[in-house]
């Protein structure tokens, strides 16, 4: 806004108007000279138009311009009204001329907030005014058995025929298959194979075998009683797992009832056989592990992620890691 003033000047009652350069007064008094002031002193001449008082000059600041006294004396010079109203008088200083006339005090006066200002309202980078931002979504709670069996529910065979549970039974099991994994549903027997220990040795398992297909890092058999594993069928024209995905060491979800267990492929068992699982695996799900006698003669669903690995392959750690994170992602898949 512009702060061009105006000086209003009474001379012989005509007032005459005229920009001024000084933004700081808000009442200037005139001093006459020596030939007006005897002029003054003497009264006015017949005819005369010179007021019988010298005029005052007043300068509006911001707003409009106050009545001047006409009588001699010096007048307070108000601001004139803003958007807010009108502004109180500052604290009295005295006048050119030391008549102590209060004037307003400009500083104080700026500094003042105007009654008529807006208030900004919040940017988007304030805080709403609770406090609180939005909520982190839940974490997922671990896979359970209902959510691995009813994602398996349906079956598309990916074998070219069905598997026997056990020598001299009917062949109904086929292995079905899903973008993400194979499986099949059939029992468990106890595969007690691998490194001997005080559970799986040869006086324990008539059927003992101290090499398992597939070895640990350091070239040895694996550990039955130590290590949750799964034995796929060997090779065959009913069903090659190498070609869907399957390896030593790849990720097994098994489950049993209300459990669920995370394994490696370990071993291979007869070609057309399926349904078996180390003394670990077994006794992970609350199944006998006993190779003679223990095992479960149906209800366990074997699930093998296709391309996944455990590295080194007898890190069960990792293998259950891994397990509950395939598992998760099978579950929520849309395949």
């Amino acid at each position: 806004m512009s702060r061009v003033q105006t000086l209003t000047v009474a001379v012989a009652g005509v007032a005459l108007l005229a920009p001024s350069a000084s933004s700081a007064a808000e009442s200037v008094h005139l001093r006459p000279s020596r030939t007006e002031a005897r002029r003054v002193a003497a009264g006015p001449a017949a005819g005369s138009a010179l007021p019988t008082a010298l005029a005052h000059v007043a300068v509006p600041h911001r707003g409009r311009v106050e009545s001047v006294a006409r009588d001699g004396t010096r007048e307070v010079l108000t601001r004139g009204a803003g958007p807010g109203g009108s502004a109180p008088p500052g604290p009295a200083t005295p006048g050119p001329d030391g008549s102590g006339t209060a004037t307003p005090d400009a500083a104080a006066y700026d500094a003042a907030p105007s009654t008529g200002s807006a208030t900004p309202g919040p940017t988007a980078a304030d805080p709403s005014p609770s406090g609180s931002g939005p909520s982190a979504p839940a974490t997922p709670g671990p896979v359970t058995a209902a959510d691995l069996l009813a994602r398996v529910s349906g079956c598309t065979p990916v074998s070219q025929g069905r598997y026997r549970k056990d020598r001299g039974r009917a062949a109904t099991v086929p292995v079905c298959g899903t973008r993400e994994a194979v499986y099949w549903k059939a029992d468990m027997d106890i595969d007690c194979d691998g490194r001997p220990g005080r559970h799986c040795n040869a006086a324990t398992d008539p059927h003992f075998s101290s090499s398992t297909a597939f070895a640990q890092s350091d070239g040895r058999a694996l550990s039955s009683e130590k290590l949750p594993y799964v034995v796929v069928p060997a090779p065959s024209s009913l069903w090659d797992y190498r070609e869907h995905g399957v390896r030593g060491g790849s990720v097994a979800a098994v489950v049993y009832r209300d459990r669920v267990s995370y394994a490696v492929v370990g071993d291979t068992g007869p070609a057309g056989i399926i349904g078996e699982a180390s003394y670990a695996a077994a006794k992970s799900l609350g199944i006998d592990p006993d190779p003679r006698s223990g095992g479960t003669p149906s209800g366990v669903t074997y699930i093998v992620f296709k391309d996944s690995r455990v590295t080194p392959l007898e890190d069960r750690e990792a293998a259950e890691t891994q397990g509950e994170r395939l598992a998760r992602e099978f579950v929520d898949s849309a395949d």
